[in-house]
């Protein structure tokens, strides 16, 4: 599905009510599912008018569609932030998983949201991680390049680290609505810097 680009507001006050929008969609979305949650009880939360819901989005899978898009970019530069100024890149890559869980921890539906949306537009929802991985892989690749890592494939080890700190993630910050520990941390680290391999 295209996501209309007529329908971006052009003002501050218009860019607020979009983003009380998208972060009621969040919530309805996140806590019903896609299917059972409704433009109306997404402007009910979101306390504005239903017809100002069409101002800013022609239905409930742009409204959606666009929430997956935006969810991945928050989190994006949420990461990116964290980053920013590490030492070396395995201080970096601890930054960046405490970030997600981080993250994870404060938009609980944000699990429900990207999988729920593999089955309303296939393309946004490999785009949200392919997006994620793109990103990370020449991170990784740079600091291979740059002797902090040992030599490796940095395709393959983005999506093997994206898959660790996504299952992470689901249990303890969806399942348990708890931030990891600095020790499950530590252990999570452990394993990404020295392997399972004995020492």
């Amino acid at each position: 599905m295209t996501i209309n680009k007529e329908l971006t507001p052009v003002t501050a006050r218009g860019e607020a009510t979009r983003r009380k929008l998208l972060a009621a969609a969040e919530v309805e979305i996140g806590e019903k599912g896609f299917h059972v949650a409704s433009v109306s009880s997404i402007t009910t939360r979101a306390d504005v008018g239903q017809g100002t819901f069409y101002l800013y989005f022609h239905s409930k899978d742009e409204i959606f569609l666009t929430l997956v898009r935006d969810i991945g970019s928050r989190l994006r530069k949420h990461m990116a932030l964290a980053v920013n100024g590490s030492a070396n890149r395995i201080v970096a890559e601890r930054r960046g998983l405490e970030a997600f869980f981080e993250f994870a921890h404060a938009h609980p539906g944000l699990y429900r949201i990207v999988q729920e949306s593999q089955f309303v537009d296939e393309s946004v929802f490999r785009e949200y991680y392919e997006r994620l991985a793109e990103s990370y892989a020449e991170d990784l690749a740079e600091a291979t390049a740059n002797g902090e890592l040992a030599p490796g494939d940095a395709v393959a080890r983005a999506w093997t680290i994206m898959g660790i700190g996504h299952f992470i993630g689901m249990r303890w910050c969806l399942w348990q609505q708890q931030v990891p520990t600095p020790e499950l941390v530590d252990a999570v680290m452990d394993l990404i810097a020295n392997g399972i391999a004995p020492r």
